[in-house]
């Protein structure tokens, strides 16, 4: 985009400013606000263009995790993750500044990450790297691509804390080709998060990625809040 390692240090402090903002605009006591700067994959999030050695990845990122944690972010948030390399350099970047991270890995319709690795083998080699992130969430994927992974279960499943779903069944290749926006069955993805509750004892961290809006946020937190009143 023509921004140079200055340009992208003040961008990035100029946006954590204004969640702090936010946050103290905002927050009240029992609700608390957590301030994340967010990372994303050098490449493609929909697939793996451009993969890397956790001691290339770490040295990459280190910029930006050093960034928030100067700017005073209350953790790291790691996006749409392709190849377990890329999430150990950030995990241990974000270890060396004191932040804490969460990882989100990436689907295929196959419940895979794209480059084929199984997404249990892809939590185990990542945590154990030595710097094991806080917790893992999926994201960029629908419930449809990877309910039967995880009913397969396992301690692994354990370690999963957030779900940010497509509101999309189609693949990455699919969404990549569109033309149009599918936002696929609000209600019908309501309900798809009850059932990963089920199936996710830590999940705490619910949300929506390409394709939701307001109206899956709601169906979310309506069938999610009727499951925990039943």
């Amino acid at each position: 985009m023509g921004f140079d390692a200055e340009d992208l240090d003040v961008l990035n402090r100029e946006a954590v400013a204004l969640m702090v903002a936010v946050r103290d605009a905002w927050e009240r006591p029992g609700t608390p606000v957590v301030v994340s700067g967010n990372i994303g994959p050098r490449g493609d999030g929909y697939a793996p263009d451009r993969t890397m050695k956790p001691d290339e990845a770490e040295a990459y990122h280190s910029a930006q995790v050093a960034t928030f944690a100067d700017a005073g972010v209350d953790m790291i948030t790691v996006m749409t993750m392709t190849h377990s390399g890329e999430a150990i350099g950030i995990s241990r970047a974000a270890k060396a500044a004191g932040v804490p991270v969460s990882m989100g890995l990436t689907l295929e319709t196959d419940g895979r990450l794209p480059t084929g690795q199984p997404l249990a083998e892809a939590i185990e080699e990542i945590d154990g790297s030595g710097a094991a992130p806080t917790y893992f969430m999926i994201n960029c994927a629908h419930p449809d691509h990877f309910r039967d992974v995880l009913a397969a279960g396992g301690p692994w499943t354990s370690r999963i804390g957030g779900v940010r779903a497509n509101a999309s069944r189609k693949s990455h290749a699919e969404l990549d080709e569109a033309t149009e926006l599918d936002a696929g069955d609000p209600a019908g993805l309501g309900q798809d998060y009850v059932a990963l509750q089920r199936l996710l004892p830590a999940l705490r961290v619910l949300g929506g990625c390409c394709g939701t809006d307001h109206r899956h946020i709601a169906a979310m937190a309506d069938a999610c809040v009727t499951r925990a009143a039943a």
